[in-house]
């Protein structure tokens, strides 16, 4: 599909799931891609941390996509631009913090110098392919997160990105409500918004009240303190910065992405009143009641730093007594893994605190009175939920109609839909999907690979070696290996049995080597069937002597 004189939206991913954000706009037979970001795996996917989207449907139209633009520096926006930005071939625009984040990932995967990426100022109109495009500074977790000022011949659209409004958010540009009414007196045909907390009858609050909470946590706790929030939040880091200094804890910043925020932060100019750290050596050595440590996992993520304290597998230890503070919300889908690892900490009294006892966290995202004061601002025709579940987006267009606004359209992944002229409608559907990054290769998320790994994980694998002379005569007895079936105690038993029926149906055959392959497979599988119940994985190699 190729625009013609119309204002087309898509989005590839982030509508009907939270994360691995990627949308499209096309007018006059060009796109402009806005954000471009992963999400992160659950168990359906043996081995595999990240999740890419499937941009198939514009790299078949390659040579009509004319630039990236980036809102804020979060993963589920930036992530996947280290793997597939190269063969995209096209521009990146962000402002300077969110640069710093990208450049470093570039050079992690050594095409830094293959990418262009273009750093933009806030507040001030740039011109992309034929897409006018205005970043404009609004809240959220992460400094210089903006919405998107798109204009258009055919219209304009106000993409909010991730946001919420704070008037003290302590780090990066606060938004301005007159710069926002000014852009909805000019005239906002369309609103593409953020739905995360679109339940939330109260406004997600001002990072400035978090200090407070914290600090008053603190200050009741007798030993080492951990703090466990998502790296890129470095609002969070600098109210623990003040948090520390008020307490007379020194400050111990633990992991490699935490370490990412704080040096490009203190490379555009933020961080300037961070208190000095200290690395997690110095910090066991120091006194229990003076030591405050930040650590990523709150999620729990098996590899991040609070997972392997947890697992006494850190420089880091805790015992009874200190006091782990949860500083972020809970993601839907990840309760099993917080479990455990607050499981294992309270097996060694540590005492767990979460946004449930004290308040030690704000929503990065906006609720519902927050949400209608943009509609005021802004005031569009039509609203496009994005960045939520089915359930978020119909809700907010819901919520979106009944506080005035003319038209709202629920999509999903791939649904092509016409914005102006006229009344917005769905025309079409895009190929969307997953790919995974699995070690260094990227492969489909419904592939070969993974269905075999998802097999072998559910059935267990097994083995079969059978050496024939001339003729297809058996030489020896077969040879057989297993994986995750479950015989345990009667394993060598089983594979008696297994080798006893793969030799029988070695020694029967007289229709070839295939024929032969196939005949001691079945024979094997329904060994381990009458054994266990399952039907597992059987490889059989042939071997001709």
């Amino acid at each position: 599909m190729t625009p013609k004189n119309e204002l087309l939206f898509c989005a590839l991913g982030g509508s009907g799931e939270i994360g691995m954000n990627v949308n499209l706009y096309g007018c006059r037979g060009k796109w402009l891609m806005v954000d471009c970001g992963i999400t992160f795996a659950d168990p359906a996917y043996p081995g595999i941390d990240v999740i890419l989207p499937d941009l198939q449907f514009i790299e078949d139209r390659i040579d009509d996509l004319v630039g990236i633009v980036l809102t804020h520096g979060h993963e589920d926006h930036i992530g996947a631009l280290p793997y597939l930005a190269e063969d995209l071939g096209v521009p990146l625009y962000a402002t300077q913090f969110t640069a710093g984040l990208i450049r470093g990932k570039l050079d992690e995967e050594g095409i830094a110098d293959r990418v262009k990426l273009k750093i933009m100022e806030p507040s001030r109109r740039f011109d992309v392919g034929g897409f006018g495009v205005t970043f404009v500074p609004l809240s959220h977790s992460i400094p210089e997160s903006s919405a998107l000022l798109i204009e258009t011949p055919e219209g304009t659209v106000f993409h909010t990105g991730d946001w919420k409004l704070d008037s003290t958010p302590l780090i990066g540009t606060p938004f301005d409500p007159k710069q926002l009414a000014a852009i909805g007196d000019k005239g906002v045909d369309v609103l593409v918004c953020d739905s995360t907390n679109v339940f939330n009858l109260e406004a997600s609050g001002s990072e400035a009240s978090v200090r407070q909470g914290i600090a008053e946590t603190a200050a009741k706790a007798p030993g080492r303190i951990l703090v466990t929030t998502f790296a890129s939040n470095a609002a969070r880091l600098v109210t623990l910065g003040e948090v520390a200094r008020e307490t007379g804890r020194k400050l111990c910043v633990t992991g490699r992405s935490l370490d990412r925020i704080l040096k490009v932060g203190r490379a555009c100019g933020y961080f300037k009143d961070f208190p000095e750290t200290v690395d997690p050596e110095t910090a066991m050595r120091l006194p229990r009641n003076k030591v405050l440590i930040v650590a990523t996992g709150g999620q729990g993520e098996p590899r991040a730093a609070l997972a392997r304290v947890a697992n006494n597998d850190h420089t880091i230890k805790l015992d009874a007594g200190d006091t782990v503070i949860f500083s972020s919300k809970q993601i839907p889908g990840n309760e099993v893994a917080i479990g455990r690892i607050q499981n294992q900490l309270a097996a060694k009294g540590v005492e767990m605190v979460t946004e449930r006892q004290a308040h030690v966290h704000v929503s990065g995202h906006p609720g519902r009175p927050e949400l209608k004061r943009m509609y005021d601002w802004i005031r569009p025709e039509v609203l496009i939920p994005v960045h939520g579940e089915m359930r978020h987006m119909m809700e907010h267009a819901r919520f979106g109609m009944a506080e005035g606004v003319p038209q709202a359209i629920v999509q999903a992944d791939g649904d092509i839909v016409r914005l102006r002229p006229g009344a917005a409608k769905k025309v079409g559907h895009a190929t969307v999907g997953r790919l995974v990054l699995d070690g260094d290769v990227i492969l489909p998320s419904d592939g070969s690979t993974i269905n075999e790994r998802r097999r072998i994980a559910l059935h267990g694998q097994i083995s079969v070696a059978v050496a024939v002379g001339q003729g297809g005569r058996l030489l020896g007895m077969p040879q057989v290996k297993l994986q995750g079936v479950p015989v345990e105690d009667e394993r060598e038993a089983f594979i008696a049995d297994a080798v006893e029926a793969a030799a029988d149906a070695a020694r029967g055959n007289r229709r070839g080597m295939d024929r032969m392959r196939e005949d001691v497979r079945l024979s094997v599988r329904r060994v381990a069937t009458r054994w266990t119940g399952k039907k597992p994985i059987v490889d059989v190699l042939v071997i001709e002597a």
